[in-house]
C-alpha cells in the first residue's frame, strides 16, 4: 500500500473520462429521463385505437311514496347492480391522427437524446483540453521563470565584473517579478479548470493524459465544405426534429378537421340488476341479467364555430413550424460552414506557429550569443524569451483548438458520435515522451 501511494497518478484518457461523465453528468441524465418520459407519453396515443373496458357496481336505496295511499305505500326499495362494459373505436379520425403523432414523438425523442449525447462529447472534450492547456501554460510559465532567473543571475554577474550596467539587472528583475505573477495566475486557472472537469465526470482529482510528442493531429476528412453541408442537411438531429415537428403540426390539422366528422364505436356490455326487497308481489323480487351488443354513431352538427377556429389555429401553427424548419436548416448550414472554416484556419495556425516556434528559438539563441559579445543588451534577450514562450503557449492552445474543432465540426453537421473520440484519443501519450516535455527551453548560456 505504501508503494502504491508513492506512485505517480495514472492519467485518464479522453474516452475513459467520457464514459465516466456519461453515467454522472446531471444534464445528460436529465436529457435521458426526458427521453424515457417522451417515449411513455408517445405510447399513450395508441390507447385511442384500443378498446376500453370498465367494471361498474352500485347499491341504491329508493323511497317510494304512492298516492293515493295503499297498504304498500311509503316503502323503500334496495337495488344492487354490477356490470362490465367495453367500447371499441371503429372510426375515430382524431384518435388515428394522435396515434401517428405519437410515432413522430418517438423519433423526436431520439433526436433530442442524440443532441444531448453530442453536447456531452463536446463538453467533456472542452473540459479535458482546458485542463491540458492550463497545465501546459503553467509548465511554460515555470520554464520561463527558470530561464529569466538564469538571465537575472547572468546579468548580476556581468554587472559585478563591470561588463554590464545596473539596468540589465533591473530589467531582468522586473521580468522575473512579472513571471512570478503569471505563475500565480496560471496555478489558479489550472485549479479552476480541474474543478470543472471533476464536476463534469464525477471523479475527484482526475488527471487527463497529455498529447504525445511529436504531436500528430488527425486530418480533416472530407476536405470539402460542401460535403459537410450536404451531410448536415441530410441527417442533422435538429433538422430531423424540426421536420418531425412539421409532420406533427400537419397531423394536428387533421385532428382539428376531424371535429366535423362522425365517430363510430362498437359497444358490448353485460349487466346484472338485483332487487332483494321482499314485497307482496314476486315481480318486485327480481334479478335482471342483460347482455347488450351495439354500434354507436355520433355526428357533430354545430359546436359554436369552435371547430372552424381550431382548424384556422392549427393551420397557422403549421406555417410557423414550416418556418422553424427552414430557419433550422439555414442555421445548421451556417454553423457547419463556420466550423469548417475555423478548422481549416486552426490547422493553418498550427503550422504557422510551429514555424514561428522554430524561428523564435533561433532568434533567442542569436540574441543570447549577441548579448555575450556585447552587440545586444539584456532586454533583447528577455524579449526573445518572452516571444518564444508566448509562441509555445499559442501553439499548444492552437493544437487543442484543432482537436476540439474537429468534434465541433461534426457536431455542427450532426454526425458527431462517441466513436469520433477514438481518433483524438490516439493522439494522447500512453507512455513515453509527451508534448509538454518538448516545450522545455534550451539551457541558458554559461559564464562568459
Amino acid at each position: 500500500m505504501l508503494f502504491m501511494a508513492v506512485l505517480p497518478a495514472r492519467g485518464q484518457s479522453l474516452i475513459e473520462l467520457y464514459e465516466s461523465a456519461r453515467g454522472y453528468d446531471a444534464t445528460f441524465q436529465a436529457a435521458r429521463a426526458q427521453h424515457d418520459a417522451a417515449l411513455a407519453r408517445a405510447a399513450q396515443s395508441r390507447a385511442g385505437l384500443l378498446p376500453t373496458v370498465g367494471l361498474s357496481a352500485g347499491v341504491a336505496h329508493t323511497r317510494q311514496d304512492i298516492s293515493p295511499e295503499t297498504a304498500s305505500s311509503g316503502r323503500g326499495v334496495n337495488t344492487k347492480n354490477v356490470g362490465i362494459n367495453a367500447t371499441q373505436p371503429l372510426y375515430r379520425p382524431a384518435n388515428l391522427a394522435s396515434y401517428e403523432q405519437g410515432k413522430r414523438q418517438v423519433d423526436i425523442a431520439h433526436a433530442q437524446l442524440t443532441i444531448a449525447e453530442q453536447d456531452l462529447v463536446v463538453r467533456v472534450a472542452q473540459a479535458y483540453f482546458d485542463v491540458l492547456a492550463s497545465q501546459d501554460s503553467l509548465a511554460l510559465v515555470r520554464a520561463q521563470k527558470v530561464a529569466v532567473a538564469e538571465q537575472l543571475a547572468f546579468a548580476k554577474r556581468n554587472f559585478q565584473v563591470g561588463t554590464a550596467t545596473i539596468t540589465d539587472s533591473r530589467e531582468a528583475q522586473a521580468r522575473y517579478d512579472l513571471v512570478i505573477a503569471q505563475e500565480i495566475a496560471a496555478e489558479n486557472d489550472l485549479q479552476v479548470k480541474k474543478i470543472a472537469l471533476d464536476q463534469l465526470v464525477g471523479r475527484p482529482s482526475s488527471v487527463p493524459t497529455p498529447l504525445a510528442a511529436p504531436v500528430v493531429l488527425p486530418a480533416l476528412v472530407p476536405n470539402d465544405i460542401e460535403q459537410w453541408v450536404v451531410q448536415a442537411d441530410a441527417g442533422h438531429p435538429s433538422i430531423l426534429q424540426a421536420q418531425l415537428g412539421l409532420d406533427v403540426a400537419g397531423l394536428e390539422v387533421r385532428k382539428a378537421k376531424a371535429g366535423h366528422r362522425p365517430t363510430v364505436d362498437a359497444t358490448l356490455g353485460y349487466n346484472i340488476t338485483h332487487n332483494p326487497q321482499s314485497t307482496t308481489t314476486s315481480a318486485e323480487r327480481s334479478r335482471i341479467k342483460a347482455t347488450s351488443v351495439g354500434v354507436v354513431l355520433n355526428l357533430p352538427l354545430f359546436a359554436g364555430y369552435a371547430t372552424e377556429n381550431r382548424v384556422k389555429e392549427t393551420l397557422a401553427l403549421e406555417d410557423q413550424t414550416r418556418s422553424v424548419l427552414e430557419a433550422t436548416r439555414r442555421s445548421v448550414s451556417q454553423a457547419t460552414r463556420a466550423a469548417f472554416l475555423g478548422q481549416v484556419s486552426g490547422a493553418g495556425q498550427v503550422k504557422a506557429l510551429e514555424a514561428a516556434e522554430a524561428s523564435s528559438q533561433v532568434a533567442l539563441d542569436a540574441n543570447r550569443m549577441s548579448y555575450q559579445v556585447g552587440v545586444r543588451i539584456n532586454i533583447d534577450v528577455l524579449n526573445a524569451q518572452t516571444q518564444l514562450f508566448q509562441t509555445k503557449r499559442d501553439l499548444a492552445v492552437a493544437r487543442y483548438g484543432v482537436l476540439l474543432g474537429n468534434l465541433k465540426l461534426r457536431q455542427a453537421n450532426g454526425t458527431l458520435a462517441p466513436e469520433d473520440l477514438l481518433a483524438i484519443n490516439a493522439t494522447l501519450a500512453t507512455n513515453g515522451r509527451t508534448a509538454v516535455d518538448s516545450t522545455a527551453p534550451v539551457a541558458a548560456p554559461g559564464r562568459r
